[in-house]
């Protein structure tokens, strides 16, 4: 690997000069939607991931935080080696080079999900949410997350206009459905491209959880099932949804029926799916990382499958089908 910039310099300093590692091959791990890389560090006895957050973007202090929390509570997250927060350096176990993603397909769902559902309850059924010191998905970080769909993706992207007071009622509701449901840890990212499939471990090894947060209980399954990465069809997303319901009621982590539950994670995933529709055209335009307006189709489906269900957002599902999906083509280029 040709070293072109000052940081990679850096960091392959403080592995090799300070760490006293015997590096035989440095190359980039994966790609990542914020600032952080990472970088697969081989030597005669090992195989590690070198994470690079730069300080004036990311901070390392939530990684490792978030990281001990989940550890605690029997989730499967990298153990951290070596850490230099004043640079922004951490080195870590490696998962590996195959997410959930790499591996679903019809016959290797059931239990590739089992085992990612085991871990969620893992996540929600042992970490207290009075002492776990994250923060909260109160009303203000909704908003600002919701506020992406319309700043980066309809005025930026599509150069349209929302009417206000139709995109203030969305915002309402969903804002309404997410604050009044039971809180849990949430990891805010537990999607296909962020669990690893791990060879000598059922459970699979969860990354990319420094955002966590204490928010909606629904939050982090229909973040899987409903995955911008991959879809399914709706019969299994059902029955995963159901099954899952059943088990926090029998922890009591919950208590409504089916129908309530089903709002919820329908709207849950609505909020999930604007946001993240926003955030992939504020990569594409911001970051230059135009392969995420791939996803964007997908994640609109789900959005316009969620209004059809819901008589309180027909007009914005109206909105959607009437002035988005007919600019589809314009995703995949500048305007």
């Amino acid at each position: 690997m040709i070293l072109t910039d000052m940081r990679t310099i850096a960091l392959k300093d403080w592995l090799e000069n300070e760490l006293l590692l015997d590096i035989s091959d440095f190359a980039p791990a994966s790609s990542d939607a914020s600032f952080r890389r990472y970088f697969r560090v081989v030597t005669p006895t090992a195989t590690l991931i070198a994470m690079d957050a730069p300080p004036d973007k990311e901070n390392c202090a939530p990684f490792i935080h978030v990281a001990g929390l989940m550890a605690a509570a029997g989730v499967k997250v990298p153990q951290i080696y070596q850490q230099n927060i004043q640079e922004g350096f951490l080195l870590l176990e490696d998962f590996g080079l195959h997410c959930l993603l790499d591996q679903l397909n019809a016959s290797t769902v059931a239990n590739l999900y089992g085992n990612a559902l085991d871990s969620l309850f893992k996540l929600q059924a042992n970490t207290s949410i009075h002492s776990c010191g994250l923060p909260r998905y109160d009303q203000a970080l909704l908003a600002r997350e919701l506020s992406i769909f319309d700043q980066w993706f309809i005025q930026r992207h599509l150069d349209l206009a929302l009417p206000e007071h139709l995109w203030q009622s969305v915002c309402d509701t969903l804002t309404a459905a997410a604050l009044e449901q039971p809180i849990t840890c949430v990891h805010r990212d537990f999607h296909s491209r962020n669990l690893m499939v791990l060879a000598a471990d059922a459970l699979p090894g969860v990354i990319d959880f420094q955002d966590a947060v204490i928010g909606p209980i629904t939050y982090d399954l229909v973040s899987l099932l409903r995955d911008c990465y991959i879809d399914w069809p709706s019969a299994l997303v059902d029955t995963f949804r159901d099954s899952y319901h059943q088990r926090l009621l029998a922890a009591d982590l919950l208590d409504c029926d089916a129908e309530q539950f089903r709002r919820w994670f329908d709207l849950m995933g609505m909020q999930r799916h604007l946001k993240a529709v926003g955030i992939f055209s504020r990569l594409h335009w911001r970051d230059d990382k135009p392969h995420y307006l791939n996803e964007i189709p997908r994640t609109l489906n789900y959005i316009v499958q969620v209004c059809a269900l819901y008589p309180e957002l027909a007009e914005f599902g109206g909105f959607l089908q009437q002035q988005v999906l007919p600019l589809i083509d314009k995703l995949d280029k500048p305007l």
